[in-house]
């Protein structure tokens, strides 16, 4: 069964005028450039409208952190008048601050995101952003302060982290625009706790704004556009990628930026910039160079295969890059199909529920309903399970398999001969995708005659079994590759034990 789903997969590939250059870069990129584990920061990619087959805006990416991931359906949810939320960080953070509480608005939005568990400092759960019911998507990507701005930022800070303005996003924005107005007003109004920078991306099925904030409690930030002609890469905090670079002379005067009143003014203050020298350039200015050539190497490699792939950019490109830079770090992958004029239900976010390198991409609309336990939180990697005893309310769900550690069994298994092994998972997974994309508008259209016949608990019940039907499929995937790795590289070449097992 499995040698035929890679057989099915080729031969299909192979019918694709751009199936053999992805299908050898993607072997060649796992193979060359995941190795670089010593740098640990999310990635992002969008595509403007005008690129993709569809018309659609995407926002794909995934979060890097060692610690347990799990899905999230968060439901509309109505909230009482003078209820409030806490935000921030506490002392135990790399840069420490304190916990705040601000106020909670009367109703939030229905959204999916991948949740986990620790970010020192930060209290759980935490996201790195996922997508709403009005098709606003959000990712999150680490950004490096210069030193100076980090060395200034208060002892005791307060205000919103990187997950809390995520979060917020996707409970209350309509648009991306509105994402960015949000985010900016919350930090004005109650300041950015920061671990040292940060950059967020909001899309929408039209378009997307990147913003930037830094370290030094000067409520430093910048913004830009990203337009239908756009394809942008925020990567692993390599500043030489995406992020927003030099400011045009009249970018004051321009709709596709915005930034703090303080922004030029304060580096003037500073020494960082002499006006009429050079054209401001965020990057030197403001950061800290991460412009490392491996993860610039990777990034242009992921640039120029979506930039070929243009105006014919669909999901199963995006997936295709996740699948490739991916490592043990990489918590989830994320591709969200923005597209215009669809019923809320039936908006799409393809998630990787574990390193995007041995992990299938399973579809979840926001119709659906529910998470099967396999894929909620689970206590491997979980911050402080170790200390104590399973909760009885949580043991039906520890009585289940856990997807991300089918995937990282995976994973780990096929790390170990890369050469032998990760040819034959590359191409089941990108059959698996292929598959479940291919079953997609039948999918739609029996959703949408029910909507349309006005039985929208039925859609949500069909649309929700289809969702538990794919999870279970991928699952299943990644647990007989495993499974049959397992037993082949006993044979062929042993486990190898730890270095210190004889200790």
């Amino acid at each position: 069964m499995l040698h035929r789903l890679t057989i099915d997969c080729i031969s299909k590939r192979r019918q694709n005028d751009r199936s053999g250059t992805i299908l050898v870069g993607l072997f060649t990129a796992i193979l060359i450039l995941t190795t670089q584990q010593g740098i640990l920061a999310s990635v992002l990619i969008y595509v403007g409208k005008n690129l993709t087959k569809d018309g659609s805006v995407m926002l794909a990416g995934y979060g890097d952190e060692p610690s347990s991931h799990w899905l999230t359906i968060v439901p509309r949810q109505q909230h009482p008048a003078g209820a409030t939320k806490a935000v921030g960080g506490t002392e135990k953070a790399r840069m420490p601050g304190e916990l705040i509480n601000i106020p909670q608005i009367r109703e939030t939005f229905r959204y999916i995101s991948m949740d986990y568990s620790v970010y020192v400092g930060f209290p759980a759960p935490l996201t790195n952003g996922g997508m709403n019911e009005h098709g606003v998507a959000v990712r999150d990507v680490a950004l490096n302060s210069r030193r100076e701005l980090v060395e200034m930022t208060p002892k005791s800070q307060r205000g919103l982290n990187y997950s809390d303005l995520a979060r917020i996003v996707l409970e209350r924005a309509r648009t991306a625009r509105e994402g960015l107005d949000i985010a900016v007003d919350l930090v004005k109004r109650y300041g950015d706790f920061t671990y040292g920078g940060n950059s967020h991306a909001f899309a929408d099925p039209n378009e997307g704004w990147v913003l930037l904030t830094f370290a030094g409690g000067k409520g430093l930030w910048v913004a830009k556009r990203l337009g239908p002609d756009d394809v942008w890469l925020n990567w692993r905090g390599n500043t030489g990628m995406g992020y927003v670079q030099t400011l045009p002379a009249d970018w004051r005067k321009s709709p596709d930026y915005l930034a703090s009143d303080n922004f030029e003014s304060f580096a003037i203050e500073q020494g960082w910039y002499k006006p009429g020298s050079t054209p401001f350039n965020v990057v030197s200015v403001y950061c800290r160079d991460r412009s490392g050539e491996a993860t610039g190497a990777e990034a242009r490699k992921v640039e120029a295969a979506v930039r070929s792939a243009a105006p014919k950019v669909d999901v199963q490109i995006l997936m295709e890059q996740l699948h490739t830079t991916g490592r043990d770090s990489s918590g989830y992958g994320q591709v969200a199909h923005l597209r215009a004029n669809i019923h809320a239900d039936l908006r799409t976010l393809w998630v990787a529920p574990g390193p995007p390198i041995t992990a299938a991409f399973v579809p979840w609309r926001i119709g659906a309903e529910s998470v099967p336990p396999e894929y909620q939180r689970h206590r491997y990697l979980t911050a402080g399970e170790a200390e104590r005893n399973v909760e009885r309310a949580q043991q039906g769900v520890e009585s289940t398999r856990y997807v991300n550690r089918a995937v990282k069994r995976l994973l780990y298994l096929v790390d170990e001969r890369r050469d032998a092994f990760l040819p034959e998972v590359a191409a089941a997974l990108t059959a698996f995708d292929t598959r479940q994309l291919a079953a997609q508008p039948a999918v739609e259209r029996t959703a949408e005659i029910l909507l349309k016949a006005n039985e929208a608990a039925l859609a949500r019940r069909y649309l929700t079994e289809q969702a538990h039907a794919a999870a279970e499929e991928g699952l299943h995937l990644i647990e007989a590759l495993a499974d049959s790795i397992e037993v082949r590289t006993k044979v062929l070449y042993g486990i190898r034990p730890p270095e210190d097992a004889t200790r």
